[in-house]
C-alpha cells in the first residue's frame, strides 16, 4: 500500500510539473491552477506515504521517478532532447530506486 500511495504522489507531481511548463511562467490560468492543485495532492500523498516509510526512502523514490517521468514527458510532449550523459544519469536513478526496493531493509515490502 505505501508504494501505491507514493506512485500516485509521483503521478500528481508529474502532472503538476507538466502543467508548470504549460503555464508559461504562470501566465495561463488553467495550467497555473492545475500546478497548484496537482502539487497539493502530490504533497498530501507524499505525507501520507511517510506514515509507512522513512522520509529518505520515500523522497528518493518520489523525486527520482519524477525526474525520469518529466524527462520522458518533456521529450514526447515538448520535443525536448536529452544527451547521452543525461540518459545515463536517469538510468542510474532508476537503478538506485530498484536497489532500494529490492535490497534495502529500510524500505517497506
Amino acid at each position: 500500500m505505501p508504494y501505491l500511495i507514493l506512485f500516485f504522489a509521483v503521478v500528481a507531481e508529474t502532472i503538476g510539473t507538466t502543467a508548470l511548463q504549460a503555464s508559461q511562467q504562470f501566465t495561463r490560468l488553467a495550467p497555473s491552477a492545475l500546478v497548484v492543485v496537482a502539487y497539493a495532492i502530490s504533497f498530501a500523498l507524499l505525507g501520507w506515504a511517510l506514515k509507512f516509510m522513512p522520509v529518505g526512502i520515500a523522497y528518493a523514490i518520489w523525486s527520482g521517478l519524477g525526474i525520469v517521468l518529466i524527462a520522458a514527458i518533456g521529450f514526447v510532449v515538448f520535443g525536448q532532447r536529452l544527451d547521452l550523459p543525461a540518459v545515463a544519469g536517469m538510468a542510474m536513478i532508476l537503478g538506485g530506486i530498484l536497489v532500494i526496493h529490492l535490497f534495502s531493509g529500510t524500505a517497506p515490502h
